[in-house]
């Protein structure tokens, strides 16, 4: 009776075990399964964390807002985004201030579409805890200006639009992998002057991150995965310009199976969320 009890109890588990389902594992650079506790507690050792996201995953947005409510809890920080163009500043920083409405902010400032579900409940987290709220990206005027005439075309731009772009002359490096990456991803449609383009988007992210970074803090900036990843991107104009801040990467993937990071997925970033493909996305 004993073994029939045990066996169907063995049975039970395996059918458990079988049906459960994994909506998403994190894992570090070296692809080993990681609890959220100990990302959280490694991360809050830090100075400058870049969250890099797939714009319309929903467990990239899920975790940006537990993982900063509950940095809040543990240091004081400060919040910053892709997202918002820096010439944007001055609106964003009367909706946190509440002197303007969303509405208003819908109306004056360049939105993302899927601004409502993704962003809003981390810029409101600013608001509601007195937070500052960086906004960090380079104008999208600005980047067409480079993609059209390459780095030289921000030259002749008049100082008032100088002042929402990384300091002239930018550095760049072509040799850099994910640059090389986005020529080949393109194909027929890549150019340098498209390469370019990126990288006065990460400058000019990295410069505003450090230029309002304030010592004991810690800054969590969202950006698109693309914008970290290979420890690239905005983390090699932070490192140029200060190479003696703790910095922290995550990124976002998406795989059939979570259980086991694909190579290829290992050396992204320090910590690396993986999350199934059947995912629901968000746009």
């Amino acid at each position: 009776m004993k073994q029939l009890l045990l066996l169907l109890i063995c049975l039970f588990s395996l059918q458990l075990s079988a049906q459960k389902k994994t909506a998403y594992q994190i894992y570090n650079a070296k692809g080993k399964k990681l609890s959220y506790e100990k990302m959280l507690k490694s991360i809050a050792e830090n100075d400058i964390l870049l969250f890099g996201e797939l714009h319309n995953n929903p467990i990239s947005h899920w975790l940006q807002y537990e993982l900063t409510s509950d940095l809040h809890k543990e240091r004081s920080i400060m919040l910053g985004a892709e997202m918002m163009e820096a010439d944007n500043q001055e609106v964003l920083n009367q909706y946190l201030k509440g002197e303007i409405t969303q509405k208003a902010l819908d109306t004056l400032a360049k939105l993302w579409p899927n601004y409502k579900t993704d962003y809003a409940p981390l810029i409101d987290f600013a608001k509601e805890n007195n937070l500052s709220f960086v906004a960090s990206n380079i104008p999208r005027r600005n980047a067409r200006v480079v993609f059209r005439k390459g780095f030289e075309g921000l030259d002749s731009l008049p100082n008032t639009e100088k002042e929402w772009i990384a300091p002239l002359p930018i550095p760049f490096d072509p040799e850099l992998k994910t640059y090389k990456n986005i020529l080949t991803m393109m194909g027929d449609h890549g150019s340098p002057k498209l390469v370019m383009a990126q990288a006065s988007k990460d400058a000019t992210m990295a410069h505003f991150i450090l230029k309002n970074y304030k010592e004991g803090d810690l800054f969590i900036h969202y950006n698109g995965a693309y914008h970290s990843n290979e420890y690239e991107g905005i983390l090699w104009y932070l490192k140029q310009a200060q190479p003696d801040l703790n910095y922290a990467t995550i990124t976002t993937v998406s795989q059939d199976d979570v259980n086991k990071l694909l190579e290829e997925n290992k050396p992204l970033a320090d910590f690396i969320i993986c999350v199934d493909s059947d995912m629901t996305t968000t746009y």
